[in-house]
């Protein structure tokens, strides 16, 4: 059995249990009160026991856990205050970026995000949504991939011009709706959102490694710049949780957690999310404990988070909370109270009351009952606090086993390709009937006269003596042979032989 993990010390050493660890948490607490520092200690602590680690940098701090702590006379004060002995030492850490500049890239493709979570990136109405819908769904039936955003306009497109010819099999497209989810697609290329689909996108198996001493690898996302764009965030994290719910195997409780998924700023994934999006989330979060994945949601304020996923957070850590408006009292309330009581504290009075890197503590017990609320200090982690230089951050991009497979970017044929290639066979000019190439070909005789009727006709030419009257056959032969020569009588004669030769008829 994993090792317990300290993490606070009070009255009492308060230890996380692993075996509890996918019993899911919640870090809360205002701005400045030691959230990031109790994160980056849990998640130490979880990766000195095998146990990957994913999370999210928002604020650039946690890239020290790649490098070894020491150094700090805070840190160093902290620690004699408590009484324990840091033992300094990086964390194995692997970073990422969605643009590859300050970690490997991270990809999913168009297929894989799924109509859902496209919409609400994109912020579609729900008709919207119906029509993004339908074209995935004509995409599939024509055996198109939607790797990347040239792949989806191009779909889009496709599909809008042929709008009738689906109106019976999948139902009516709006012109209007598929213009809005261009518009859409426009505007998050412009916040850089293209550099998020493509491939070879996120192979999920990536983020559960170890390195060789049976550490488990801390995966780091850049999401500094990706907080911009705060539904491309919210949404790239949501995606990753239900890939590893649809991924993984179920394997019950384990000693520990196959992954410990930390998720910052998580009002972001709450906010504005549609009922079908928040039920999605509840499920995920309900059953992914079952596939061996903890998920710990970091927030200021308690209420950010919905009840149905609250009452799912068993282990929790509460910093300060600020009770200087009417809402702010109801969350001190409503963190007080989902605490187990303890008789010894006062706890709606103490959240208001606690200092930088204190907090209020409850972790469930082995038998899966959470422990009467403590009062405590959060022990610092043994890796630096605060942000990596540049130049560490690099070295440690380069020393990744994975370094180099993600930042090769692949473009194979897909949607946009083979849209593209029945657009250039529909330009090309038709090939004509054998039979219209072979009247185009058609040459008219040259006509030849016997000898007797060119003497004739060279007499009657230079002399206008022995003319004879015509007769009607004569003279229709000879208006015929005038004609020939014209290029009216030629279209004439072309067409009366193609009838001719084309069946007889009128014979």
């Amino acid at each position: 059995m994993a090792e317990p993990i300290l993490i606070a010390k009070g009255t009492r050493d308060l230890h996380l249990l692993p075996r509890m660890g996918n019993r899911h948490g919640l870090i809360a607490g205002a701005t400045g009160t030691g959230k990031t520092v109790t994160l980056q200690t849990l998640a130490q602590g979880f990766s000195e026991r095998g146990v990957p680690v994913f999370m999210a940098d928002v604020k650039g701090d946690l890239a020290g856990l790649s490098q070894p702590g020491g150094g700090n006379a805070r840190v160093e004060e902290r620690a004699q205050k408590l009484g324990v002995s840091l033992n300094y030492g990086a964390a194995p850490v692997v970073f990422w970026d969605v643009w590859g500049q300050q970690g490997h890239p991270m990809r999913a493709t168009i297929s894989e995000m799924g109509p859902l979570l496209l919409s609400r990136m994109l912020n579609l109405n729900e008709t919207q949504e119906g029509v993004l819908t339908l074209v995935f769904k004509i995409a599939d039936d024509d055996g198109m991939l939607l790797l990347d955003l040239k792949d989806l306009r191009a779909m889009l497109q496709y599909v809008g011009d042929n709008a009738s010819e689906f109106t019976t099999e999948y139902g009516r497209i709006s012109a209007a709706s598929v213009g809005a989810i261009q518009r859409g697609l426009l505007a998050l290329e412009q916040q850089g959102g293209d550099a998020l689909f493509g491939e070879p996108a996120l192979d999920l198996n990536d983020l559960i490694q170890s390195d060789s001493q049976g550490r488990g690898v801390v995966n780091i996302l850049a999401a500094d710049k990706l907080m911009q764009s705060p539904k491309m965030y919210a949404t790239l994290l949501l995606w990753l949780l239900s890939e590893l719910f649809e991924q993984l195997p179920e394997v019950g409780d384990l000693d520990k957690p196959k992954l410990v998924f930390f998720f910052d700023e998580a009002h972001l994934l709450f906010e504005d999310a549609p009922k079908a999006l928040q039920d999605k989330i509840e499920q995920v979060v309900r059953l992914i404990r079952s596939k061996g994945v903890g998920v710990y949601f970091v927030t200021q304020n308690p209420l950010d988070v919905p009840d149905s996923v609250l009452g799912q957070l068993g282990n929790r850590v509460q910093h300060a909370l600020r009770a200087f408006t009417p809402r702010d009292q109801k969350a001190v309330r409503a963190a007080a109270q989902t605490f187990r009581q303890n008789d010894s504290l006062d706890t709606e009075q103490v959240i208001t009351e606690l200092g930088v890197g204190e907090a209020l503590i409850s972790f469930l017990l082995d038998n899966g009952t959470p422990e009467p609320v403590e009062r405590a200090f959060v022990i610092p982690p043994a890796s630096r606090i605060g942000p990596s230089t540049p130049e560490e951050r690099q070295a440690t991009i380069r020393n990744s086993v994975i370094f180099g497979h993600y930042e090769n970017l692949v473009d194979r044929e897909s949607a946009y390709e083979l849209l593209k290639e029945r657009a250039e066979q529909a330009a090309e000019p038709e090939p004509e009937p054998e039979r219209v190439r072979a009247r185009r070909s058609y040459a008219p005789p040259p006509i030849i006269r016997s000898e007797r009727v060119q003497q004739s006709y060279s007499r009657r030419t230079t002399s206008g003596r022995g003319r004879q009257r015509q007769g009607v056959g004569e003279a229709m032969m000879k208006s015929a042979a005038r004609s020939i020569g014209s290029s009216v009588g030629r279209q004439i004669v072309r067409g009366v032989l193609g009838s001719i030769l084309g069946g007889r008829r009128g014979w």
